[in-house]
């Protein structure tokens, strides 16, 4: 389950730098800051799933 939250974060991060760049070429601030945040929700998911499988690890050593 953890592998797919963190290929769904990689392609919200992925859709992200396309919608900003997208935004960058037609001047449309909407969509950089748009892309931004979905890039910054992406980062965030990654670190959940990365605390999450230290927790685990964790928790399988103990």
């Amino acid at each position: 389950m953890s592998n797919d939250n963190k290929l769904e974060a990689t392609a919200k991060n992925l859709e992200g730098k396309a919608q900003e760049a997208m935004g960058e070429v037609t001047g449309d601030p909407q969509d950089k800051a748009e892309g931004k945040a979905k890039q910054i929700e992406a980062q965030a998911e990654h670190a959940k799933e990365n605390m999450k499988e230290k927790v685990k690890q964790k928790i399988d050593n103990a």
